[in-house]
């Protein structure tokens, strides 16, 4: 009988995926506060209910605050303002992110040199001539 999957993996690769969300919002909130959901939605390719959950989640936080105003067209939105604690959250998820970034890049980097030796000895080796 087969093992059932391990659930904290998942767990874990689902708190990441919520973490990097949560980034990306705090990053596109401090650079356009008036975003709306449904944009950040369509820009980061999640869906409208996640972006709700992630704002929830940072109002809860005490990460962002959000503030209601009219537009020309008489509808009531949103701004989201970072809070000073969400500024310093994003800038220290931020320097993660980076982080991890370098990391991902420096082990590609040496993937990419193995790769590139291998190709150039398989190379080496279709030009020698057998001795059979």
């Amino acid at each position: 009988m087969p093992k059932p999957p391990r659930l904290v993996p998942q767990l874990q690769k689902l708190s990441g995926f919520q973490e990097e969300i949560q980034f990306e919002v705090l990053r596109r909130l401090h650079l356009t506060p008036k975003i709306s959901q449904r944009t950040l939605s369509k820009d980061l390719r999640v869906g409208l209910g996640t972006i709700n959950f992630c704002f929830q989640a940072l109002v809860a936080k005490g990460l962002v605050k959000m503030q209601n105003f009219s537009n020309s067209k008489g509808k009531l939105r949103y701004v989201y303002l970072l809070t000073p604690a969400g500024v310093a959250a994003k800038s220290k998820m931020t320097a993660e992110f980076l982080s991890r970034k370098v990391a991902e890049y420096e082990s590609l980097k040496a993937e990419i040199n193995v790769l590139k030796y291998e190709l150039e000895f398989d190379r080496c080796s279709l030009r020698k001539p057998t001795n059979s």
